[in-house]
């Protein structure tokens, strides 16, 4: 029996988590160490996992199999492809510079009795967070999935409404108010979500008999399994509508901010640039694989609603004076572009959503973070209260500076190639939804540079004139991320060449082939 390879990578960080919890509570800098060994652990993982991973082999490798709940046919089965690999990486890459940034974020205010450990549980939960992320990108049983999208919801409520933003304007009991808020209303949203879905993947069982993704789609493309017109129909809104919420899509989105904005700026990472990750994943692997003719027949509607998405958070950024909130409108943003390159149904724009993923989660982590570093130097969220601060912290203004330009995609970084790959896949099938994007484009710029300028720029604010600069814990986070964002935005081959083959797989399964251009015969 070969090593289960797969189940270690997800297994390690829920060990982690168990292991972290158990530490003394008077131990707290032993437990942020313990995380973070276990962190960098599934990292080295991990990176076998992408070492092992052959481009143009099977579809689903390093394949594991065994019996769960034999009476209902769900197995335990994972299966890495290429959109899964990458992520893979992507949560196994950003979950130690989450765990370095907020290596104080949960250390008690005050001195309380020997049993409350806070830091104990803050780093555990991140790490339970980690494993069922994981595993979400691995499974290909559907039942299980399902279970693994909803579990992870009980993690970050806690670290939303338990671990939230300490630099909250206002008294600790309006705070602790709109902590809870938030937490309630992303906890009932994506439950609501799962619900809905719950009830389609019981109907997917009846129709299939089985829960195996693999077998579902093999029956599917040769034939020996038909699913009526309206079935598949409700079957595919069935899932959509909990991965709409999850990722998040127009108008289902509205979770979004509060979540990010009462947050610690780790936990929004986590939130926005991790968890959020496995509702566009899941687009691909489960709507167009399971429910191909309906993915096709809800496109306009989707891609609609993408567009709006694009639009709408970005001039909801423009509008901002909150920091955090700014960078959770400008994601939503984000989020449309990755579904308007799933959904235009061409290589380029499902390779473009793909690689949007990863680098929107590098990008936004890079971003957030160091706003968080900012943010807790002076302790407000609002943009108002800062200024000239590159005059005072010019290390810290220019990863900041980076960051952005990285969120508007500046060539050279590497959202920019996601950004181009999705454009021009839609271009391509979709002319005028292709045209609307692009003022996504345009929005962006504005709300990033004036966000740097009114916060790093023009005379000093008399609150930031003694701010310090970032230190060498601040640095190990900044740095690594902007030289992967520059990296990748020259070098993006590592990430084509394991995403594109997934994602022909995937243009299989829809039966689309890319739209040719048309050239005029010379005369």
């Amino acid at each position: 029996m070969s090593f289960p390879l797969l189940t270690a990578t997800a297994a390690l960080p829920a060990i982690g988590a168990i292991a972290t919890a158990a530490v003394p509570a008077a131990q707290r800098t032993v437990a942020k160490w313990v995380a973070l060994f276990f962190s960098l652990g599934t990292l080295v993982l991990a990176g076998i996992v992408f070492a092992r991973f052959e481009p143009g082999g099977d579809r689903y490798q390093l394949a594991e199999s065994r019996a769960w709940i034999a009476d209902f046919g769900v197995r335990y089965e994972l299966g890495v492809d290429g959109i899964g690999v990458a992520l893979l990486g992507l949560t196994a890459l950003l979950i130690p510079f989450v765990i370095v940034a907020g290596w104080h974020d949960a250390d008690p205010l005050e001195t309380k009795s020997s049993r409350w450990r806070p830091t104990q549980g803050f780093f555990a939960l991140i790490l339970m967070v980690e494993a069922m992320v994981i595993l979400s990108f691995l499974a290909t049983d559907v039942f299980l999935f399902y279970i693994l999208f909803e579990a992870m919801l009980i993690p970050m409520y806690f670290l939303i409404g338990g671990f939230g933003d300490r630099a909250h304007a206002g008294s600790d009991e309006n705070a602790a108010k709109q902590r809870s808020y938030a937490a309630v209303k992303f906890l009932l949203y994506n439950l609501a979500g799962g619900l809905i879905m719950l009830a389609a993947v019981i109907g997917l069982y009846v129709v299939a008999g089985t829960f195996s993704l693999s077998e579902i789609v093999e029956a599917r493309a040769n034939g020996t399994l038909e699913m009526a017109t309206g079935t598949e129909r409700w079957l595919f809104l069935g899932f959509f509508l909990a991965f709409a919420i999850k990722a998040p899509l127009w108008p289902l989105h509205t979770w979004l901010p509060n979540a990010m904005g009462e947050a610690t700026a780790p936990v929004a990472v986590l939130i926005t640039a991790i968890v959020d990750k496995v509702g566009t994943f899941a687009m691909l692997r489960f709507c167009l694989g399971l429910f191909p003719e309906a993915s096709k027949w809800a496109t306009p509607v989707v891609i609609t609603l993408a567009l709006v998405s694009i639009v709408y958070g970005a001039l909801l950024a423009v509008g901002q004076r909150d920091i955090k909130r700014l960078i959770a409108y400008a994601s939503i943003s984000h989020f449309g572009f990755i579904i308007l390159g799933i959904f235009a149904m061409t290589s380029q724009g499902q390779s473009g959503a793909t690689l949007y993923m990863v680098n929107h989660g590098i990008s936004t982590a890079a971003l957030l973070l160091v706003a968080g570093f900012l943010i807790t130097r002076r302790g407000s969220r609002l943009i108002a209260d800062y200024g000239g601060v590159q005059k005072v912290a010019p290390v810290l203004a220019g990863t900041f500076l980076i960051g952005g330009l990285a969120t508007l995609s500046l060539p050279g970084l590497a959202p920019f190639v996601s950004e181009f790959l999705v454009l021009v896949g839609t271009f391509s099938a979709y002319p005028v939804a292709g045209i609307i994007a692009t003022s996504g484009i345009v929005l962006a710029a504005v709300y990033v540079l004036v966000l740097y300028q009114r916060t790093m720029t023009g005379p000093v604010n008399e609150s930031v004139r003694t701010m310090p600069d970032l230190k060498a814990r601040e640095l190990v986070v900044a740095v690594p991320l902007i030289a992967l964002l520059l990296l990748l935005g020259v070098f993006p081959k590592p990430l084509t060449e394991v995403v594109n083959p997934a994602v022909k797989h995937t243009m299989s399964d829809v039966q689309k082939k890319d739209p040719q251009p048309e050239v005029e015969a010379a005369k």
